[in-house]
């Protein structure tokens, strides 16, 4: 979402227009639900999905007719099973696409997009909303601390959309909410391949990461260009140094050393992390649980920790570990963890 906002905002101020084509509801089985999102530029470049197919290629065509005529407008693409074959999909339902004519002479968008790309930095629960009446939109964004800006909407009708979905409701206006960050932070303990290779990853999903090693050189922009934080020092001190973690945080180790990875460990069972998992084979994880007995820790902290870390997929490359590892988190983040125990 990063990259499409930036794309966006950049294309605005260059008085380009484009065309933000969104799915704010889905039904059945689609290629991409509720939240997905593809930019058309005027060139007829497209940044993002909304699912691929001959549905993407009708928004595609509706998007540059959109620009044309300066509109925006709703759509809705059926595939029911009488019409799978005439949309060229073998999923059925339906998604309904908002077609958003960006213009680039709106100063209140562009604002509305700059402000979103500097809550997407942050690790707090933040959404984008959009209210729409008739062929007219406005958007504002809402975050916990600094509440809606942009928009004047009764608190009553736009808590209940403050989710971890996009949610649209359909009242007098039609007011739709999409999550821009969802709180949590994933600290990442150790700067290593696999570390990198996860920190692009978890980008791409959409998790806020800071990265966090003893060797200056390991945290550099250039290594780490997708993490929103790079901090250097000392492992025995590591959590002292990192605001207070809470439930919606994760706790990632993959130090350079076991006596590291056990130093982070130990300090990360005394927080309330929603996640913690350490890399390392079995071996090591007995050693390091002997070692958690002998330091005060009990069983039921100790069985906090998923170690070793990730899914089982039969990963060996630092790419193939950062995946099963991300789609834990994922699993984390979804509530679907415990399927996979």
């Amino acid at each position: 979402m990063k990259k499409l906002f930036t794309t966006l905002l950049r294309e605005l101020e260059a008085n380009r227009a484009a065309v933000l084509c969104a799915i704010v509801a889905s039904h059945g089985s689609t290629p991409r639900g509720a939240g997905a999102r593809m930019l058309v530029l005027e060139d007829g470049r497209t940044l993002g999905t909304i699912g691929g197919g001959a549905v993407e290629y009708r928004a595609t065509r509706l998007a540059g007719e959109l620009l044309a005529e300066k509109a925006s407008r709703f759509e809705t693409y059926r595939l029911s099973a009488g019409e799978v074959a005439d949309v060229g999909m073998i999923c059925g339902g339906d998604v309904r696409v908002y077609f958003q004519y960006m213009d680039p002479a709106d100063a209140a968008a562009r604002e509305v997009l700059a402000d979103a790309l500097e809550l997407l930095d942050g690790g707090h629960a933040s959404w984008l909303v959009t209210e729409i009446a008739g062929g007219r939109w406005r958007m504002g964004t809402c975050d916990r601390e600094n509440g809606l800006r942009g928009l004047e909407i009764p608190p009553a009708r736009l808590e209940p959309l403050l989710g971890s979905r996009p949610l649209l409701d359909e009242g007098e206006t039609v007011l739709c909410a999409e999550p821009l960050t969802r709180a949590g932070t994933v600290y990442l303990f150790g700067a290593g391949h696999v570390a990198r290779e996860l920190a692009h990853i978890l980008a791409m999903a959409d998790f806020r990461v800071s990265v966090y090693d003893q060797r200056e050189q390991a945290v550099s922009k250039e290594r780490f260009p997708e993490a929103a934080e790079l901090r250097c020092g000392s492992f025995p001190e590591a959590l002292s140094r990192l605001p207070p973690l809470t439930d919606e945080d994760y706790v990632v180790i993959m130090t350079p050393g076991h006596q590291a990875d056990y130093e982070v460990l130990s300090q990360a069972l005394r927080t309330p992390a929603g996640y913690i998992g350490c890399i390392g084979s079995r071996k090591k994880v007995a050693a390091a649980r002997e070692r958690l007995l002998a330091d005060g820790f009990t069983d039921r902290e100790i069985g906090r920790v998923y170690a070793p870390i990730g899914l089982p997929i039969g990963g060996e490359t630092p790419a193939e570990v950062a995946v099963s590892v991300a789609a834990q988190l994922i699993a984390c983040r979804s509530g679907r963890l415990e399927a996979f125990s």
